[in-house]
């Protein structure tokens, strides 16, 4: 089951692609995807009326796709959580999760346009894997608890101005949380149509020239660890994005740092969770 929202800023309505790839509406369900909306049983509430055929169809020709979470109340982000993307980086390998955060106000839709900064020399592609948060996680036991407290995944364009983040702060918000900074969709997957979280390809264009190839597979510490290390140092609550990190490929790793410009259009995808696709524009 994938979830998304239709319509423009502000006026998304929720709706629900089956298994065949027809949108039903959910505006008889509820009035957005979101925290209240996950935490309250929200997704299995959906299963039943689509089980009922009860949802009214709709057609979601010309209408834009925001993202498929509403208000996030966090972003929490996984910075050099693939082996290969360290390396390319001159960075050490972590022994433990790098985290960062990540203003939740920079998630905008799969295909809305991203505004490269005033300023800025060193705009960066980041494709990976969101995980949305479905139900609280507080100190969880061990990572075995975590697949209770998620909701489903998403694509999410990690875009980071590289400069401001490695060069002017000893912390990396200033080159994270820029405007339109985190491109998240087209849908909220279900993790029973996900399947394994641990075996899904990655892949990102720049101007139609493979940058990114990756798999999850090779993700240093996996979606279920991430959860539960996380929950040990804050609570995760249902509407809340994880960044789980990115593979090889971006910009700073790159032989002669091909940094977005103005008219560079970006397309993004992983198994199952669909397409992303944006062109990039000055500020």
């Amino acid at each position: 089951m994938k979830l998304l929202r239709l319509g423009g800023p502000g006026a998304e309505a929720p709706a629900v692609r089956d298994e065949e790839g027809a949108t039903f509406s959910l505006a008889g369900l509820t009035d957005d995807i979101d925290g209240a909306f996950l935490a309250s049983g929200g997704i299995d509430r959906v299963r039943a009326a689509l089980a009922e055929g009860s949802l009214p169809a709709l057609d979601p020709t010309g209408l834009r796709v925001g993202p498929p979470v509403a208000r996030p109340g966090k972003v929490v982000c996984i910075g050099l959580n693939y082996r290969d993307h360290a390396e390319e980086t001159g960075a050490a390998v972590p022994e433990r999760p790098v985290v960062f955060l990540k203003d939740p106000s920079t998630v905008v839709g799969p295909f809305d346009p991203v505004l490269i900064p005033r300023g800025s020399a060193k705009t960066d592609w980041e494709v990976e894997l969101a995980v949305v948060i479905g139900r609280e996680a507080r100190y969880l036991a061990d990572p075995a608890e975590a697949a209770e407290c998620i909701a489903g995944y998403a694509i999410s364009n990690d875009v980071s101005e590289r400069e401001f983040q490695l060069e002017y702060s000893a912390q990396w918000d200033l080159g994270k949380s820029c405007e339109s900074f985190n491109p998240l969709g087209p849908w909220l997957v279900t993790p029973d149509e996900v399947g394994d979280p641990q075996e899904l390809g990655l892949r990102l264009a720049v101007n139609g020239e493979p940058r990114q190839d990756g798999s999850t597979k090779n993700m240093i510490f996996d979606v279920a660890h991430l959860v539960w290390y996380l929950s040990q140092y804050m609570v995760l609550r249902p509407g809340d994005v994880i960044n789980t990190g990115t593979p090889a490929g971006v910009a700073l790793g790159l032989p002669g740092t091909p940094y977005l410009r103005a008219g560079d259009t970006v397309e993004l995808s992983i198994d199952g969770l669909g397409t992303q696709r944006q062109s990039f524009r000055n500020a």
